[in-house]
């Protein structure tokens, strides 16, 4: 069942349209995406790399820069960690590039899903002791990692935590709650409450390519080196499906205009293996094509797969390699599609039996494809979901939301029953053990207050518009809105 709301946000459309010479249904489109002033909607039709925010208001951004600068002079190696997924891939490039251009000793490491699961862990601190790194730099992970930046910290290593993901909290008799950060010896996430950054909805590699701007600046470097990493920045910012508002649709705009320029070798082998490069490319290509088969590495073998590809400098190892992973993504499809046959089953069975949140145990399901198949779970049903299979030791799965939901928040609820957690808002991660299952069941529902009405899906109608209101210069003007995804 679907719920249908037609915005009534008011303005003087036709005083907007007059403004940017664009039609009134134009401007009504801008104010229903919460647009008021002439100021956001000059941003929003014409952002450039000029409107960026100045990256020293990011917390600890120039803290970060200077321990980076002084570990450069000195020779000192850099370890960069990431998360396996588009955005970790792109996090750790951009950090690699950035650093790497400026003479630092530096290496990277992708955790493997399967044997190291998300993040930092002790095994990898364990490993850079032995590699003789002096300095762990992590994107798209660490804020949850307190354990493992702690035990990084006792075994010497300088630790830089630079993130996007929900800072966890404790909450205290009163209810009151207090944020628990990594005893890192810098933290870097915009949404920490400390951090006074205007715009917090960066993606991970939003988060590290501002921080390579601070370190640029620090080291006295120009700046302009890093706008030939935003194409991969765009690609981060579109698959990690954080809102393309404010800065995040300038980093995609500024991505989309350079990539067929690109100067990337992988990239350019990724783009011709689908036969983009003859074609318009738009957001739906870097989230439905290119996307999926940078994830399709870290979900099959190993993301530094991917990261390797837009590392590569030979031609025909990198279109090799891009046609591999074009051939790894189709193999996922393929699987994806059987696990969501499956977890349909179970999903139409627990929500007869009044379930609000669908736990689905598929023990056979590659665990790297979990999260999607809760994703069609989720828009099939419009129930949160969580998908979990049996991991190396326990269970271990993910899961997505739906409007009005928070699946972070409720997990904290529940925190007990998890051995590793962590996410956003509309998307997360665990693991815990297989005798736990039942008891995340029962207490995720018994924490639940959706109703009935919270299961209807609501879609939004921008204006209810005659037919002859459509012209063919209405429909050419709709592309200013570009680039289109999440909250546009």
């Amino acid at each position: 069942m679907e719920k249908w709301f037609i915005a009534s946000k008011r303005a003087d459309f036709n005083k907007i349209g007059e403004i940017f010479h664009i039609s009134p249904v134009t401007a009504r489109l801008m104010r229903n995406r919460s647009l008021t002033t002439v100021r956001e909607m000059q941003r929003y039709l014409y952002g450039s790399l000029s409107d960026l925010y100045d990256s020293h208001l990011l917390k600890d951004a120039d803290k970060g820069a200077e321990i980076i600068k002084e570990k450069i002079e000195t020779g000192k190696k850099i370890r960069i960690i990431s998360d396996y997924d588009v955005d970790g891939v792109s996090s750790n490039y951009i950090l690699y590039q950035g650093l790497k251009r400026c003479g630092a000793d530096v290496d990277y490491k992708i955790p493997d899903r399967v044997e190291d699961g998300y993040g930092i862990n002790e095994n990898i601190i364990e490993k850079a002791v032995e590699d003789q790194i002096d300095t762990i730099l992590t994107c798209d992970n660490g804020i949850a990692a307190a354990d493992a930046v702690a035990y990084g910290k006792e075994h010497g290593l300088t630790m830089i935590i630079t993130d996007h993901h929900d800072v966890p909290f404790d909450t205290d008799e009163a209810g009151m709650r207090k944020e628990v950060l990594p005893p890192a010896d810098v933290v870097i996430n915009p949404k920490q409450e400390a951090c006074n950054y205007p715009y917090p909805l960066l993606c991970g590699a939003g988060v590290a390519f501002q921080f390579m701007r601070a370190f640029y600046q620090a080291m006295e470097e120009d700046e302009s080196q890093l706008e030939e990493l935003l194409s991969m920045l765009a690609i981060a910012t579109v698959c990690d499906v954080v809102d393309l508002t404010g800065e995040n649709r300038i980093f995609v705009k500024e991505g989309l205009r350079r990539i067929k320029d690109t100067q990337n070798i992988g990239l350019k082998a990724l783009l011709n293996v689908h036969d983009l490069m003859d074609k318009q490319i738009q957001s739906y290509a870097l989230g439905f094509i290119v996307g999926p088969c940078i994830n399709a590495s870290g979900r099959l073998e190993s993301a530094e797969k991917a990261l390797n590809l837009f590392l590569e400098e030979d031609e025909e190892k990198a279109k090799q390699t891009a046609e591999e992973l074009k051939e790894l993504n189709d193999l996922r499809k393929t699987m994806t599609e059987n696990g969501v046959k499956e977890a349909l089953g179970q999903a139409f069975e627990y929500e007869a039996k009044g379930d609000k949140v669908l736990v689905l145990y598929l023990p056979e399901c590659h665990e790297s494809i979990a999260g999607i198949i809760a994703g069609r779970i989720k828009d099939r049903l419009n129930h949160p979901a969580f998908v979990l299979t049996d991991a190396k030791e326990g269970i271990k799965g993910s899961g997505r939301s739906i409007e009005g939901y928070s699946m972070f928040e409720e997990m904290m609820k529940v925190k007990e029953v998890f051995t590793k957690f962590g996410g956003h808002p509309m998307a997360a991660g665990c693991s815990l053990e297989k005798e736990d299952l039942k008891v995340f069941r029962k207490k995720i529902n018994e924490n639940c207050t959706l109703d009935e009405k919270d299961f209807a899906k609501k879609v939004q109608i921008d204006i209810d518009m005659p037919v002859d209101y459509i012209t063919m210069d209405l429909i050419h003007q709709l592309s200013v809105l570009e680039p289109f995804g999440k909250e546009n």
